[in-house]
């Protein structure tokens, strides 16, 4: 038998057909609608970093940021240095959501996406499009099942408004898979993996130290609670919260202040 260098030596990679791959990242941020009024607590958005794409395939249209994977880097690295060349934004943490390797989702070929979610902070965030995409902008997300079983997803930024409807093909291992049934506005398969992601995003958030990536060092468990509802699109009774997060944080000595507002206690992640 052929000893492993004697094999190594006569095997030829180029005698096995090989996709591209590629990483994309659905960055999600939660948002306060107004920071101005005391009178009342802000309200939340649940936002997603696009980009336009500047070149072909879909030019002009929105999607994901993301793309190829370069020699020497690996597939995480890729997806940071892509979402920091087109957006100006780092994330600082990525969680994988699946691979999406239907032959024909890209019309330039055999192309593999590795796709993650990742969570920015309000504070980090300042978009610019840049390299291969002409503006990167922060979408509000509404993503809803209907009476018939299918899936609305709704981005919005300013006037523009991107639309998808899908259908969940399977769940396994606990993760969902999305079918496209029309998503002329969002680019490649880009509508399946944001599904895909926000679900995702929203089965982690359960578990309350995902929460902590969207706040700030010290918040108030009003802004604590908000952020889960917006990630999960659910209501809780405060007292009902306040019980919940009670193994997760600490209470610090500080207060935030407003005018028209009681002060509010600040508290921080437990160690």
């Amino acid at each position: 038998m052929d000893s492993e260098k004697e094999f190594l030596k006569n095997y030829n990679i180029k005698d096995y057909e090989r996709p591209s791959v590629t990483a994309d990242v659905a960055a999600f941020m939660v948002s306060s609608e107004d920071k101005t009024s005391y009178r009342k607590n802000p309200e939340n958005k649940l936002l997603l970093l696009l980009i336009k794409r500047g070149g072909h395939p879909f030019k002009g249209m929105w999607a994901l940021p993301g793309g190829f994977l370069q020699k020497g880097e690996t597939i995480e690295e890729c997806a940071l240095r892509e979402t920091k060349e087109e957006t100006n934004v780092m994330p600082t943490a990525l969680m994988p959501v699946g691979v999406f390797s239907k032959p024909d989702r890209d019309p330039r070929g055999w192309i593999i996406s590795n796709a993650y979610v990742s969570v920015i902070s309000e504070e980090a965030v300042k978009q610019v499009g840049s390299d291969d995409a002409s503006d990167a902008q922060w979408f509000s997300v509404s993503f809803e099942r209907d009476d018939s079983g299918k899936y609305e997803l709704t981005l919005k930024y300013e006037d523009t408004e991107l639309k998808a409807v899908l259908t969940e093909e399977k769940t396994s291992f606990g993760r969902t898979e999305f079918r496209i049934v029309d998503s002329s506005s969002l680019a490649f398969d880009h509508a399946a993996i944001i599904a895909a992601a926000l679900t995702a995003l929203r089965n982690a958030a359960r578990n309350y130290d995902t929460i902590f990536d969207f706040l700030p060092e010290k918040f108030t468990l009003t802004s604590f609670q908000k952020v889960q509802e917006t990630i999960m699109n659910i209501s809780i009774l405060p007292a009902n919260f306040r019980r919940m997060v009670s193994g997760y944080v600490e209470e610090t000595d500080e207060y935030v202040r407003g005018e028209g507002h009681r002060p509010a206690k600040l508290y921080k992640r437990k160690a």
